[in-house]
């Protein structure tokens, strides 16, 4: 029997590329003098953590403000790393003094950005539509223009970021990102020319993720009134977590029947978003993060060869 391949997954940061193991996350990015360095946060999660992310529904929940905390350490590491003379370092480091209360506070900071933005994000066409309920006065009718001006504001937010030089890079390194997951769930051997030749698309992107709790919000908000407004309001907070909770069984559904006839297409809106928020990395891109994968490949062999000799021991 074939053993089955871990599931990695990762993100783009500035400059660089994050991938997350069962036990490890680590960073690579290329530094001002072009050596890559690397950034590593084990993952210890408490026991219940653990527990509710093998529950459906809370388990995406769980994963999201997980991922959301995790990545705001790796992205604050790039930010301050990438675009630094090494020879700087020593000044980092004596700023880095109370280092537990940083990443903390780090980790905090990702997480709430994260709800702040999902707010705004779920009030805002709530508003939008309701201007248009003199036209449109249904419950239906406005829980479809409600999906749109979401879609719309999704979009234009996208395409407004990419615009800028620094996003466009990160957006390259997502794709870089995502063409290293291609290649090793592919068997593909890990190079530069390899990894070049794969998609840039992945179903089990983040950016797909967020297109689900539009296409899923949709069908949840039909369940519930949309008048008064503040009833309205109240239920959309409300309901941020159902919607958060099942977007995610969506996305990994369709990963699921990603290569099933006909089932397959049920992935395919994501992948098209992702049309914007990848681009076609450089090959010093894609080094960087193969670079990354493969320090992760490392420390999560070594954590399972710790492991069997102290099964043995």
């Amino acid at each position: 029997m074939e053993e089955k391949r871990p599931v990695y997954g990762g993100q783009a940061v500035v400059e660089g590329v994050m991938f997350g193991g069962k036990k490890h996350t680590v960073t690579a990015i290329r530094r001002k003098d072009q050596s890559i360095d690397y950034f590593h946060v084990p993952k210890s999660s408490p026991h219940w953590v653990r527990l509710l992310k093998k529950i459906p529904l809370i388990r995406g929940i769980v994963a999201i403000i997980e991922a959301s905390a995790i990545g705001s350490k790796h992205l604050n590491f790039s930010t301050e790393r990438f675009d630094v003379d090494p020879r700087e370092d020593y000044h980092i480091v004596q700023q880095q003094s109370s280092k537990i209360t940083i990443v903390l506070g780090v980790a905090l900071v990702g997480v709430l950005s994260f709800l702040f933005g999902k707010v705004l994000f779920t009030l805002l066409p709530i508003f939008l539509a309701e201007y248009t309920r003199p036209l449109f006065s249904s419950d239906t009718a406005q829980i479809l223009i409600e999906g749109f001006f979401k879609f719309l504001l999704l979009l234009t937010y996208i395409y407004a970021i990419s615009l800028t030089p620094l996003i466009k890079r990160v957006f390259q390194y997502h794709g870089a990102e995502h063409k290293v997951i291609n290649a090793f769930e592919n068997g593909v051997e890990l190079t530069v020319e390899n990894v070049q030749a794969q998609s840039r698309l992945h179903y089990r992107c983040g950016s797909s993720f967020i297109l689900f709790t539009v296409i899923v919000g949709i069908f949840v908000y039909l369940l519930v009134d949309t008048e008064p407004l503040w009833v309205r309001i109240v239920n959309r907070l409300a309901l941020i977590p159902i919607v958060l909770g099942v977007s995610f069984e969506v996305l990994q559904l369709t990963n699921a029947l990603r290569n099933l006839p006909i089932l397959k297409y049920l992935g395919y809106p994501g992948l098209w978003l992702q049309l914007l928020t990848t681009k076609e990395p450089t090959d010093d891109q894609v080094e960087v993060a193969i670079s990354a994968f493969n320090e992760l490949l490392k420390m999560e062999n070594n954590e399972q060869k710790e492991l069997r000799m102290r099964s043995f021991s």
